[in-house]
């Protein structure tokens, strides 16, 4: 982990180095991918089942793919008792939160005019779920609660199996308790392409959403226009903000929930206690060689695990607005107040007991958020994303008539005569 006083120089040095994580520099991928969407789109099934036999050595026929209630049953029968209770109290909180996202439909009238707007959920989606090394159904409650929420009326899922052809108990348990429609047991590139085109057995969706490696992001980049995104997700990321009221066991351990996602998890302090630096440091040590992805941390800190010392909070929260991280944790004397001068960040965790675990999990707001600083631009993952909306336009002939002469002149200013002639044959005499 590398500890450097703030500067400009350092500030930028720092986002340069971060940027080389963005999926925007995995050109070398890009080629082979393309490769792969094409190919599903063009030969359908057969092509997804050969690459899902290729990448994850297991064999499936078509009908073999779509997951049966025999396993979703089974998968209860795996899964303990008390880890579903959880999953469905998460889902509670996220479900509570997400409500209050909802949006209406609205008119306003008057003259002769009525104007507004149709709220309207889109009719398909599909949940993209990591699988192979690790289980997430976190995952899965995050990206199909909103999208039930919003009123999509079909969710498919696709994740990859085991070699043994089966996906984790506890993603099959989370699915269902989410709502989804059908699952299918497919990964990878094929999977986003079977989404996207449409094969005979996995239906052609209207957006694609969930997160994935190199090869999902690709493919979700190559695939977008022809469907919506989500967005293509970046390595994660955490930085702290923190004065010297912070406890530095607490910052040490939330630097390191984010570190041990991935070689390429940034994990950053910022703080203007030199004290708090050099405490932190020892505290990281420790709990490192305690944790079980040891490995993964010593990579994610050595790569991309800062401590920068500011001068002033101001100069602190000046770098915190440029690097625009995913997840912001502000521990100081008071959060709220430093809160307010923060314009960008994914989630914001106040206090020393909001630690971002709680948001990956339990609190009920989204973690599918923003990466690699598109948090200056983006936001989290909401109900807002399962809808589109249609303008309404409805005039009577007079309220019409009396600002027509204004279009004809605005259209011809234009030289859009056509679109002018078309307001004067209305009135023609």
């Amino acid at each position: 982990m590398k500890t450097v006083f703030l500067t400009k120089e350092t500030q930028q040095n720092v986002l340069n180095d971060l940027l080389k994580r963005s999926p925007n520099n995995y050109g070398e991928y890009a080629d082979k991918v393309q490769a792969i969407v094409d190919d599903v789109k063009l030969r359908g099934d057969d092509a997804l089942l050969e690459y899902t036999e290729k990448f994850d050595n297991v064999k499936f026929t078509a009908q073999d793919i779509l997951v049966t209630q025999e396993e979703i049953d089974e998968a209860y029968k795996q899964v303990d008792s008390k880890l579903i209770e959880i999953i469905r109290r998460s889902k509670s909180n996220i479900e509570k939160f997400h409500r209050k996202q909802k949006q209406n439909s609205w008119f306003d009238t008057e003259d002769g005019i009525l104007l507004g707007q149709k709220v309207t959920a889109l009719e398909k989606v599909g949940v993209y779920v990591p699988g192979g090394r690790a289980a997430y159904p976190s995952s899965v409650l995050m990206n199909v609660i909103p999208a039930k929420v919003a009123g999509v009326d079909k969710i498919v899922m696709t994740t990859p199996s085991g070699k043994d052809g089966k996906i984790y108990p506890v993603t099959l348990v989370a699915a269902n308790e989410a709502g989804i429609d059908k699952i299918y047991k497919a990964g990878g590139a094929q999977a986003i392409a079977a989404l996207a085109y449409g094969t005979d057995t996995i239906p052609k969706v209207d957006k694609i959403v969930g997160p994935g490696n190199i090869y999902v992001a690709l493919a979700k980049r190559s695939v977008y226009g022809h469907v919506s995104i989500d967005s293509i997700a970046g390595p994660s990321e955490i930085l702290i903000l923190a004065d010297e009221s912070a406890n530095p066991r607490f910052i040490a351990a939330d630097l390191l929930s984010q570190a041990e996602h991935d070689p390429l998890a940034s994990a950053i302090l910022v703080t203007t206690d030199r004290d708090l630096a050099k405490a932190v440091e020892n505290e990281i040590e420790v709990f490192v060689n305690k944790l079980s992805r040891k490995e993964i941390l010593e990579q994610s800190l050595e790569n991309y695990g800062y401590i920068l010392i500011g001068q002033t909070m101001n100069d602190c929260i000046e770098t915190v607005n440029e690097i625009a991280s995913e997840h912001l944790e502000i521990i100081t004397k008071d959060p709220f107040e430093t809160m307010t001068k923060i314009r960008n960040a994914g989630a914001i965790f106040l206090g020393a007991y909001s630690s971002e675990p709680l948001g990956d999990y339990f609190a009920g707001p989204n973690h599918v958020l923003p990466t690699n600083g598109t948090a200056k631009f983006f936001s989290a993952l909401s109900v807002e994303d399962f809808i589109k909306k249609s303008s309404i336009i409805s005039y009577s002939r007079e309220a019409l008539e009396t600002i027509s002469q204004d279009i004809i002149d605005f259209a011809e200013s234009e030289q859009l005569t056509a679109h002018a002639n078309s307001i004067k044959v209305r009135f023609e005499r």
